[in-house]
C-alpha cells in the first residue's frame, strides 16, 4: 500500500509541473469535439449487412452519449411536471423548435432524456465495431437500464421508468433541426413506441423494449452526433444543473480556454418557464455550489452585464484516470495471485 501512494502521489506532482495537457481539437459550429467519432454506415459494402429487429443490451455504466444537435436548444424541460409547451427560434429566424405535450400528459423532462442517453450509447458502440446496422429497437434488460441511470430496483422506480417512456413517446416535436432547408412538415415524439414484457422462458428476466423515432435515429447514427457523457451526470438531481453540465460538454468540451455564455443567452438556451431574475437567483447558487462532473464554473460581472464561464477541470480528469489505472492493476494484481495460489 506504501509503494501505491507513493507511485501515485509522484504521478500527480509530474502532471502539476507539466500543467494542462495539450489538446488537439476540432472546432465546427462552437462545438468542440474531441471523442472518436461513429463512422457512417456505408451504402456500398461487399458482404451487404443484415439489419437486425432488436438488439439486446448488457450494458457498461461508462458508455453514455448524448446528442450534440439536441445540446444546443431546448428540446425537453427542466421541470417533471411542465405542461406549457416549449418554443425556441434563433435570431436568423432558421433554427426553430416547438416541443408540446399530448393532453393530459407533461412534456419530457431533462430528466426523462437520462434514457436516450443510454440507447445512444449502444448505437455508438454498435458503429465503432462496424460490425452490424444499428436497429431503431433496443431492448435492454429493466435491472441493466436501472442500474446505468443510477436508480434502485423496485415498483416506484419500475412506474417511473414508464412514466418517463411515455413521455418520450408522447411529447410532440416539430423542428428544422434535421430539416434545415425546410423539405417536410411532420410531427413525432422521442420514440415511436416502447414496451415491457418478461420473457416466458425465464420470469426472471425483464426487458424494456425502446424504438426510436426515425428522426432521432437519424441524428443518433449520423457520423460525429454523439459525444461522450460523464456517468455522474445521472446522479445530479436539479434540472438547471443538467443543463449546465450539458452546455458545458457541448461548448467548453476539453478548450483550455473554456467557454463563456451571458445570463439572457443561458436563460434563452434552457427554455426555462421562469423569468430572468429568477433564473439569475437559482444559477448563481449553482455557480457559487460548483460541483458540476469534469467542469467548473465561474460567476464574471462585466460592467454591469452577467457571464458564466466553463472550463474543463483537469487535475480532477488527471487524477481520476491515474487512480482507475492503480485500480485496473490492483485488481489484475488480485487476479493474479488467486490463479497461482499465493498467499
Amino acid at each position: 500500500m506504501r509503494k501505491f501512494l507513493s507511485t501515485f502521489l509522484k504521478e500527480i506532482a509530474g502532471m502539476l509541473e507539466k500543467g494542462p495537457p495539450q489538446i488537439e481539437r476540432v472546432e465546427e459550429e462552437n462545438v468542440v469535439v474531441e471523442d472518436v467519432l461513429p463512422h457512417k454506415v456505408k451504402k456500398k459494402q461487399e458482404k451487404p449487412l443484415q439489419k437486425k429487429k432488436t438488439a439486446v443490451i448488457h450494458y457498461p455504466e461508462k458508455q453514455l452519449r448524448d446528442v450534440i444537435d439536441l445540446m444546443e436548444f431546448p428540446f425537453v424541460a427542466l421541470s417533471k411536471d411542465r405542461i406549457n409547451p416549449l418554443i425556441y427560434e434563433s435570431e436568423d429566424k432558421t433554427q426553430k423548435v416547438v416541443i408540446s405535450g399530448h393532453r393530459g400528459h407533461f412534456i419530457a423532462s431533462i430528466y426523462d432524456w437520462d434514457i436516450i442517453l443510454i440507447v445512444a450509447g449502444k448505437i455508438q458502440e454498435i458503429l465503432n465495431n462496424g460490425s452490424d446496422v444499428p436497429s431503431r429497437k433496443i431492448t435492454i434488460p429493466r435491472h441493466e437500464l436501472l442500474k446505468a441511470l443510477h436508480r434502485e430496483r423496485g415498483r416506484k422506480q419500475q412506474k417511473d421508468l414508464e412514466k418517463s417512456l411515455a413521455r418520450l413517446q408522447l411529447t410532440g416535436i416539430n423542428t428544422t433541426i434535421n430539416n434545415q432547408d425546410g423539405r417536410y412538415v411532420e410531427g413525432f415524439g422521442f420514440i415511436e413506441n416502447w414496451r415491457y414484457a418478461e420473457r416466458k422462458s425465464d420470469r426472471e428476466t425483464k426487458i424494456i423494449q425502446i424504438t426510436l423515432s426515425e428522426w432521432l435515429y437519424e441524428l443518433c447514427c449520423a457520423q460525429g452526433s454523439l459525444l461522450k457523457s460523464n456517468s455522474l451526470y445521472f446522479d445530479i438531481t436539479s434540472g438547471l444543473q443538467k443543463f449546465l453540465y450539458r452546455t458545458a460538454r457541448k461548448h467548453a468540451g476539453k478548450n483550455r480556454d473554456g467557454w463563456e455564455f451571458s445570463l439572457e443567452k443561458l436563460h434563452e438556451k434552457s427554455g426555462s418557464e421562469g423569468n430572468v431574475r429568477k433564473f439569475k437567483s437559482k444559477l448563481k447558487a449553482i455557480v457559487i455550489e460548483n460541483s458540476l462532473p469534469d467542469y467548473s464554473m465561474k460567476w464574471i460581472d462585466r460592467n454591469g452585464k452577467i457571464f458564466v464561464e466553463f472550463k474543463k477541470r483537469y487535475l480532477i480528469d488527471e487524477i481520476d484516470k491515474i487512480v482507475e489505472k492503480h485500480e485496473e492493476n490492483k485488481e489484475k494484481m488480485i487476479e493474479f495471485s488467486k490463479a497461482e495460489n499465493l498467499p
